[in-house]
């Protein structure tokens, strides 16, 4: 039986949040009804947007873009501060209540979690059901919308919880991929960033239909890895399942703070790569691999963003890490100026635990245990004759140039 997933999504959570903060303190106006944003400085009118509101959205105002540029589109746009411990406590109240209708809860966010549907489905008459009494129960105990996304696999969930908006329930299950995704532009794939759509509109690969029925080779040969995940992602092949175990949270990480703010996608790439090699020989050092990848950035003037995603089955290759590093930079990478480069991997599980193998063990055996074979041959010569004894070409000259934490 296929299981059921939802995905949870608060809608425009930041400046929801902060609507509800404001008229509980005695506001008169709800930030949600006017064009208003949340993020950078109300006074020196700089940083990025972090959340808008739907009257916003009709000016073109775009999640990620500097406020400079939302402020030109709409002169009356009203601008708040973040306020990341207010975020937390309403994420907090937020999964303790989904958590008593169904404990199987893997939050992935502050603002986002998926929910194993499975274990309850005796007591609803249907998924959708479920569902839509979850979004009035938000509503109605908490005075916030959410868009709940279901399907039979993780990914088509996130999809489908970024379908029309707010406050509505869509289905994406695999029979439905063909009608409801296909269409749809390449950009709206999730985990495909305009670097990654760039590729493909120069491989003539329009629309995620375009992308599904492509040759997975030719897509590795231009995007590495994760051209060959956004094809499994375009075919509806996700493997993975929600995880809610409080071990599975562990993670192996690393950080660099920069020896001059990186200012091109190459420098960062550069700084990701000496970084996922690290991250990457922890991991097997500890007999470790990792269902879960993110990356953190701290830009000059100190914002802070980070991006995840899940793999379909546990790494610990320096070459995947790298290239899904690398992407999750990519996609969220607003062209300012990086002071801080992270990598974290989590959900980690012992080598000896058995897994699900990926597309690409098994399509590609020989050059997957080849690629295990050289990253622990690596590792012994390193541990044998110091860090510096095997050094990646892009990396020589810079071994000694960041500080890692």
């Amino acid at each position: 039986m296929s299981p059921v997933i939802f995905h949870i999504d608060v809608n425009s959570a930041y400046l929801s949040w902060t609507a509800l903060e404001r008229l509980s303190d005695g506001d008169l106006i709800d930030l949600r009804s006017i064009p208003a944003i949340i993020g950078g400085d109300m006074e020196k009118r700089h940083g990025v947007v972090l959340a808008k509101s739907m009257p916003a959205k009709k000016y073109g105002i775009r999640t990620g873009e500097p406020v400079v540029s939302a402020m030109r589109k709409c002169p009356s746009l009203v601008m708040a501060p973040p306020d990341h411990k207010l975020y937390a406590r309403r994420s907090a109240e937020l999964m303790s209540y989904l958590a008593d209708v169904c404990p199987d809860i893997e939050q992935v966010s502050v603002d986002e979690c998926y929910m194993d549907f499975s274990p309850i489905a005796e007591h609803y008459p249907s998924p959708r059901a479920c569902a839509d009494m979850l979004r009035e129960g938000i509503l109605k105990t908490f005075g916030f919308t959410v868009n709940i996304g279901i399907s039979d696999r993780k990914v088509l969930a996130k999809m489908a919880s970024d379908f029309k908006k707010p406050n509505l329930t869509h289905t994406l299950f695999v029979s439905e991929i063909k009608e409801k995704m296909w269409p749809l532009p390449v950009s709206s794939l999730y985990m495909c960033g305009k670097s990654s759509v760039m590729t493909l509109r120069k491989l003539e690969i329009l629309t995620i239909g375009d992308l599904a029925c492509a040759d997975p080779d030719i897509l590795e040969a231009h995007l590495k890895s994760h051209g060959r995940l956004l094809w499994e992602y375009a075919n509806g092949v996700d493997p993975s399942t929600v995880l809610s175990e409080p071990s599975k949270a562990k993670g192996i990480g690393n950080s660099i703070t920069l020896p001059q703010d990186a200012v091109t996608a190459q420098a960062a790439h550069t700084a990701l790569l000496s970084l996922a090699e690290s991250v990457a020989s922890r991991l097997r050092a500890d007999r470790q691999r990792a269902l879960m990848e993110g990356i953190e950035i701290k830009y000059a003037d100190f914002r802070t963003v980070s991006h995840q995603t899940t793999f379909s089955a546990p790494v610990d290759s320096d070459k995947i890490i790298y290239e899904t590093a690398c992407a999750l930079f990519d996609e969220v990478w607003n062209r300012a100026p990086v002071r801080l480069l992270g990598i974290r991997t989590s959900k980690l599980a012992p080598v000896s635990e058995p897994t699900q193998l990926s597309l690409f063990d098994l399509q590609q055996p020989e050059a997957a245990e080849k690629q295990r074979r050289l990253d622990e041959a690596i590792d012994t010569i390193r541990q044998k004759f110091g860090e510096s004894a095997v050094v990646r070409g892009s990396l020589l000259g810079k071994e000694n140039e960041f500080k890692k934490h």
